[in-house]
C-alpha cells in the first residue's frame, strides 16, 4: 500500500508542497492554518531552500522521508523533472501542472508507481460526467474554448510584435486553435485545462482547443462542449484570477485543497 491511501484510522497525511509561488503559497499557508481537517503541512520544497517562505524547508529527499504526498504546484518542467521520482520512491504525487501529461512518456512513468498519482480538476469542472461518457467510446468531439486577459498572455516564445500585439490589443483576437499537445506546449500556463479533458475522457484526438485573448476580460472563461452517443454536454466556467499571479485562477489553490481533504478524510465522498 502506498503511503497517502487509507488515512482513516486518525492519522494526520503529512504534505509537502513542491514550489512557492501563488498556488504553493495559497496551499501551505492554507495547510499550516489547520484548514484540511487530518492534514499537515510537512514542509515546503523550493529550489532556493528555506528563508523564502515562513514554513519548514525541504529538499526533495527530505519531503520523500517524512511526507506521505507531495503536492505539486510548481510548473509542468517540475512534474517532468520531479515526478517520475516521487511515485518511483513510493510516495504520492498530487499535480497541479496537469500539462505535463501531455507528454506520453511522462504520463507512463507517472502511473507506473508504486507512487499514486492523483489530478486536480483545477480551474474547470464537469470531468465527473464527461470521464462517465466517454466510457466506453460515448463521445464523438470535445471542444474547449478558453478566454483570458490578453496580456496575461504573452509568452516567451512570441517575437515583440506579437507580444506588443497582445499587450496592445483593444478587441478579441484568436491566438490558438488546435489540438491539445500543441496547446500546452505554447500557452503552458494557460491551457492545463485542456490537457485535463483530454486525461478525463482519453480523448487526445478528438479534444480541440480555441484560445481567445480578450482585453476587456475581467474573468477566465472556459466553454467545453461535447457530444456523442452519450449525450450532449455544455458547461461555462468564469474564474476570478489569482490576486498573486492573473495568469492562473483563484480557484486552483482551492481545488488542490479540497481534494487533500478528500484524501485525508475519504468517506463520503464522490467517485
Amino acid at each position: 500500500m502506498t503511503k497517502a491511501r487509507g488515512w482513516t484510522s486518525g492519522s494526520a497525511l503529512n504534505v509537502a508542497v513542491l514550489g512557492y509561488g501563488a498556488i504553493g503559497a495559497s496551499v501551505s499557508n492554507s495547510l499550516a492554518a489547520g484548514a484540511v481537517e487530518g492534514a499537515r503541512l510537512a514542509g515546503v520544497i523550493t529550489r532556493t531552500g528555506a528563508g523564502t517562505h515562513p514554513h519548514q524547508g525541504l529538499s526533495l529527499d527530505d519531503a520523500l522521508t517524512v511526507s506521505d504526498i507531495v503536492v505539486e504546484c510548481a510548473g509542468t518542467a517540475a512534474v517532468t523533472e520531479h515526478g517520475p521520482r516521487i511515485i518511483a520512491s513510493g510516495t504520492d504525487l498530487f499535480v497541479a501542472s496537469i500539462g505535463a501529461l501531455a507528454d506520453a512518456d511522462v504520463r507512463a512513468r507517472l502511473l507506473q508507481g508504486p507512487g499514486a498519482l492523483y489530478l486536480t480538476t483545477g480551474a474547470i469542472g464537469g470531468l465527473d460526467i464527461l470521464s462517465a461518457a466517454a466510457f466506453g467510446g460515448g463521445l464523438d468531439s470535445i471542444e474547449l474554448t478558453t478566454t483570458k486577459k490578453a496580456r496575461t498572455l504573452v509568452q516567451p516564445w512570441m517575437d515583440a510584435a506579437q507580444a506588443e500585439a497582445l499587450r496592445g490589443s483593444d478587441e478579441p483576437t484568436t491566438v490558438f486553435s488546435g489540438g491539445v499537445e500543441d496547446a500546452i506546449r505554447l500557452f503552458p500556463k494557460s491551457l492545463n485545462v485542456a490537457v485535463a479533458l483530454a486525461v478525463a475522457t482519453g480523448e487526445w484526438e478528438r479534444t480541440r482547443v480555441t484560445m481567445i485573448a480578450d482585453p476587456n476580460a475581467e474573468l477566465t472563461t472556459h466553454e467545453i462542449a461535447a457530444r456523442g452517443s452519450a449525450g450532449s454536454y455544455g458547461f461555462t466556467v468564469s474564474n476570478l484570477p489569482h490576486e498573486s499571479n492573473p495568469a492562473t485562477s483563484k480557484v486552483v489553490p482551492a481545488a488542490l485543497l479540497r481534494g487533500l481533504a478528500k484524501l485525508a478524510r475519504p468517506s463520503g465522498t464522490f467517485l
